[in-house]
């Protein structure tokens, strides 16, 4: 018997909570509270990892000035961090051959937590990015926050409630990826 049953029902719950989430760059500037926070870090913790690595160190940011000066990581690409409830860091042992991928399913499942909850969320690419002062988004980032001298940023997830609800665009957005299986994938 498979100890991994079929699960039609979660599986289609899931999906659609991949097709429902979009990047959402305004929020209220209300702070999320820590007990959401708590459940969107977890579902970032409980990531695949390569050869079971863990590689990823994360920082919480709740304080509303350093997730202002945040803004700076990037030139022009982090300004929805000045009403964002939250930011979550996400930074990895770069001796671990599989961090950057191992972080970005940590990011993706962050992501995917946070709109099922009703949140906004914006991946702010940090890893071989210049912040707004010209130097690395990596070398900012260590301005504010105390990394590990072997940790480097991959990215911010920004994180709030969203400003409006979501349009017709997003309607506009979903057609355009159904047709994605017919250009995008070949099976063999």
């Amino acid at each position: 018997m498979n100890q991994y049953p079929k699960n039609h029902e979660t599986a289609a719950i899931i999906l659609q909570a991949m097709k429902n989430r979009r990047s959402i760059r305004n929020y209220t500037g209300e702070p999320v509270p820590k007990e959401d926070l708590d459940l969107i870090v977890e579902a970032g913790l409980t990531s695949a990892s390569g050869h079971a690595e863990y590689p990823w160190k994360i920082f919480v940011v709740q304080d509303m000035e350093l997730i202002h000066k945040l803004v700076g990581v990037r030139q022009g690409a982090a300004n929805m961090l000045n009403n964002a409830g939250a930011a979550i860091v996400v930074t990895a042992d770069e001796n671990i051959s599989t961090w950057i991928e191992d972080c970005s399913i940590v990011l993706t499942n962050m992501h995917l937590l946070a709109d099922a909850m009703g949140y906004g969320s914006c991946w702010i690419q940090g890893r071989c990015r210049d912040a707004a002062d010209g130097g690395s988004a990596d070398a900012f980032v260590r301005t504010l926050i105390d990394l590990p001298e072997n940790f480097q940023l991959e990215a911010i997830l920004a994180i709030g409630i969203p400003e409006k609800e979501k349009t017709a665009d997003d309607a506009a957005r979903q057609a355009k990826r159904a047709g994605f299986a017919k250009e995008k994938v070949t099976y063999l």
